[in-house]
């Protein structure tokens, strides 16, 4: 008797539906997590449009069972040189609701991308079908349009002054021009020029992007508009494999994404400061020492962050990683963006964290192909030294901090999206899980607070213990409280070794399915 084939249990956490679907797919054909992860990324530049593009940037952290995890740097890049004369960059305010926040946009913001070079270097790595199949599910939501939901629409109107910049713009968000009215849920979504050039670059490559027409004309268009981009920037363009960072939380251990992103090193930051104030009288959740705990780590890891970001950390990675370690070696003496994350186990041996982002997008589309270009040149939290003054033809300093965590034999793959937010949404998680006991949906749909500048925000402040709020008005009477969960908060996408899920804050959708 002829024997059955093997079967195996996969598991996939993104920030839509269709991203899902798109990953669920390709692993019911028999591919792979990196496969998978590739599919659902193309799939997402369609699904999430505000959040992640081929214009973009991103990390991601894959792990094959047996080996360390590899970190795969394909975030955007600084020029390799500044404009002189007149720019186009421009402010814009995102109305989050209760809170806002400035953002910069225009042919100056934009940076060398790294998404479509990222998401090839990681299937000639790891990859088992042909680029061609993996590019179809994001083909089939170009031409044949998905429908907008709750959470698409609310970033649609958070961001709107960006996605009125440009008609080719406003078009890729589905409005006839940048006049008309915003969409609405429920309402249409096409891009059948994106889908096309997918088409097209499944066929020929990652040469197709960074040296053929549309490098061309991005090039063209950042000289006469204003911008700093050239053709030299696109064609020279290398994603990288780097060692991730290293680090320990109570009995797990965890790799996130090493210098030259920041993302990473703060996260570990928060984590070994919560294991200092944390201690074995730490309460429940929600207790007033999980909260003052919460808050010393945040206040201090964001304190440690100014230590790391000066200019000659900033110009080299080695001195980054010696630095962080002399932080973390001696913690006790220590005192006080739009983006979309992809966590696939396939369960068969291979997993993939994968964090894109567009920044907020800088409104300019290159023509033909309905790609809209990121605005990491005027992302604040990118550009701490201030904007134009980065250092030529490098890598800029990502919060992204795609993590896997071992824990005895269980294995976790999580990240975030929400620029400075990312390490305060992981810590919280990654708290929840091991500090206390949650399981994971558990985990990520906990209510979250986050400190920064001496400024707390609070979400669903009614949710917490009477103990913690208590605590709050106490230590923090002037907090802004949020009175629904909130894509302010984050987005954290997690997939565990039984189980997957995905943060409502941000629409995400989780499968687990057997093969």
């Amino acid at each position: 008797m002829a024997s059955s084939p093997p079967s195996w249990s996969w598991r996939i956490a993104t920030g839509h539906s269709q991203t899902t679907r798109a990953a669920q797919d390709v692993l019911d054909d028999g591919g792979n997590a990196a496969d998978a992860a590739v599919a659902a990324a193309l799939a997402a530049s369609l699904a999430e449009p505000l959040l992640c593009s081929l214009g973009g940037g991103g990390h991601a952290l894959v792990q094959r069972d047996g080996q360390a995890p590899l970190a795969l740097d394909f975030f955007a890049q600084s020029p390799r040189r500044r404009r002189s004369g007149e720019l186009d960059f421009y402010p814009i305010v995102g109305n989050f609701g209760p809170d806002t926040q400035e953002f910069h946009v225009g042919m100056a913001s934009i940076a060398t991308p790294g998404v479509v070079a990222g998401l090839f270097a990681l299937h000639q790595r790891y990859g088992s079908r042909p680029m061609s199949e993996l590019v179809a599910p994001a083909v089939g939501l170009g031409r044949d349009g998905l429908t907008l939901n709750r959470v698409q629409a609310f970033t649609l109107a958070i961001l709107e002054p960006i996605v009125r910049a440009t008609d080719p713009g406003a078009r890729v968000f589905g409005l006839a021009d940048r006049t008309a009215p915003l969409p609405n849920e429920g309402d249409p979504l096409q891009n059948p020029e994106l889908a096309d050039f997918l088409e097209a670059l499944g066929r020929e490559g990652p040469a197709l992007f960074y040296q053929g027409e549309a490098a061309r004309r991005l090039a063209r268009d950042s000289v006469e508009q204003g911008g700093h981009l050239r053709l030299e920037d696109l064609s020279g363009y290398r994603a990288r494999w780097r060692r991730p960072l290293r680090w320990r939380y109570r009995d797990a251990v965890l790799w996130s994404t090493p210098p030259p992103a920041f993302g990473g090193i703060m996260l570990a930051l928060a984590c070994q400061r919560l294991a200092l104030h944390l201690g074995p009288r730490r309460g429940g959740f929600g207790s007033p020492a999980h909260l003052q705990a919460l808050c010393l780590a945040m206040a201090e890891s964001e304190d440690l962050r100014t230590r790391l970001e000066q200019p000659e950390m900033l110009a080299s990675d080695r001195a980054l990683r010696a630095a962080f370690a002399g932080l973390s070696g001696h913690a006790h003496q220590v005192s006080r963006r739009g983006t979309t994350h992809i966590s696939i186990d396939d369960g068969r041996g291979l997993a993939v964290a994968l964090t894109l982002s567009n920044g907020e997008a800088s409104g300019y589309v290159i023509p033909g192909t309905g790609i809209i270009m990121n605005n990491m040149l005027g992302e604040e939290d990118l550009n701490r030294s201030g904007f134009h003054n980065w250092p030529v033809n490098r890598r800029l300093a990502s919060m992204m901090a795609p993590t896997i965590i071992r824990r005895g034999e269980h294995r976790y793959l999580l990240g975030s999206g929400g620029s400075n937010r990312i390490r305060t949404a992981l810590a919280q998680v990654i708290c929840n899980l091991i500090d206390f006991g949650m399981d994971l949906r558990s985990a990520v749909n906990a209510p979250r607070i986050h400190l920064e500048r001496g400024h707390l925000s609070v979400e669903l402040a009614e949710r917490w213990p009477p103990e913690a709020q208590d605590w709050l008005m106490q230590h923090f009477r002037d907090a802004r409280a949020w009175p629904e969960r909130n894509l302010f908060f984050g987005g954290v996408h997690a997939a565990g070794p039984d189980s997957a899920a995905a943060d409502s804050r941000r629409g995400g959708h989780a499968a687990v399915g057997d093969r």
